[in-house]
């Protein structure tokens, strides 16, 4: 997920602590998250499969009431160590989560593995550095949060505030994935897997083999709109490649976790097809950028949350990249 830059801003459902009544806690809706005092935050991991767990995001915009937890958060747990997969949109919450993994397992996290540069995801990477995990991600992730760190820092203060943004650093990986790597848990291998420019340019899957769960990232949003970072036709061009993977069940970015797989790829897939043709048409019909723009994609309007925060956003990047086709 991105924070637009200045005309557009960001975006979580939170399993909280007290978990909802009924049957499976992974398949029902939960609690948000309870905030105890300012700077803090009960969180919990609801268990969607045998030893992988979730917390859901809410469809919102990063702010001072959520926390920044608008990003779907996971963990792996090996016979030996775990591997926690993105750490959150604060040091409040990569604070919580860490409470909350010592809630359920104490053996020691191997890896933090960050799924793509945004700050949703990875601004809770500090919470983890006395854990001796190793930072994992794809190999543009470095260049990539070099050229934004500036900009990510001083545009969250101002939409988070001073106090969530106290501690927050950008920290690079130091274990970098060139196309696929396999991490050993203990009885458990995790593969992951980087893919060409789609979200951003430096997305990363994790696929659990044991239990075929699939940590897609923002390759995969359901409910909230998707964003744009990197290239629509590159993302356009990969879902074959995506839904061929043999994933049970999935963790988006954003939206329900689990989803069933690959039904969770039908409403982007549509979304992105009505806003590439939409834009298309204006492109031959020679409406210019600043009128295409207000209608591309208005058809999915009422499919999304957050849609008049992002589309204008989306509709602007991929009429740029449209129009070279």
């Amino acid at each position: 997920m991105i924070r637009p830059v200045p005309i557009d801003p960001l975006r979580r459902r939170l399993v909280a602590g007290f978990a909802c009544l009924g049957a499976s806690a992974a398949l029902l809706p939960c609690c948000p998250p309870r905030a105890r005092a300012a700077g803090t935050l009960d969180l919990a991991l609801v268990e969607i499969a045998d030893g992988v767990f979730a917390v859901q995001g809410v469809n919102e915009l990063m702010a001072p009431e959520n926390r920044g937890t608008i990003a779907n958060l996971g963990v792996v747990v090996g016979s030996e160590a775990v591997a926690v997969i993105d750490s959150g949109g604060s040091l409040v919450e990569g604070r919580a989560l860490l409470a909350a993994i010592k809630g359920v397992t104490q053996k020691p996290i191997r890896y933090l593995i960050d799924t793509h540069m945004h700050p949703d995801h990875i601004f809770g990477n500090a919470a983890f550095r006395t854990t001796g995990a190793t930072l994992v991600g794809h190999k543009n992730l470095p260049r990539a949060l070099e050229a934004r760190a500036a900009f990510y820092l001083q545009s969250y203060r101002e939409q988070l505030g001073e106090e969530l943004m106290r501690g927050i650093e950008i920290i690079p990986p130091t274990l970098l994935v060139e196309d696929r790597m396999d991490l050993d848990l203990g009885g458990r291998v995790i593969e992951l897997r980087a893919w060409k420019a789609a979200h951003t340019d430096n997305d990363l899957t994790v696929f659990d083999r044991r239990t075929k769960t699939l940590f897609t990232g923002d390759l995969v949003f359901l409910q909230h709109l998707p964003t744009l970072d990197g290239s629509l036709l590159g993302w356009m061009r990969q879902m074959d490649e995506l839904a061929a993977i043999d994933a049970a069940a999935i963790v988006p970015g954003h939206g329900p976790a689990p989803s069933p797989w690959p039904q969770a790829l039908a409403a982007e897939r549509r979304y992105f097809e009505v806003l590439s043709a939409d834009l298309r048409k204006a492109i031959k019909d020679g409406v210019p950028l600043a009128e295409a723009v207000q209608t591309a994609g208005l058809s999915e309007r009422a499919n999304w949350a957050l849609f008049d925060d992002y589309n204008g956003r989306n509709a602007t990047a991929a009429y740029a990249e449209l129009e070279w086709e």
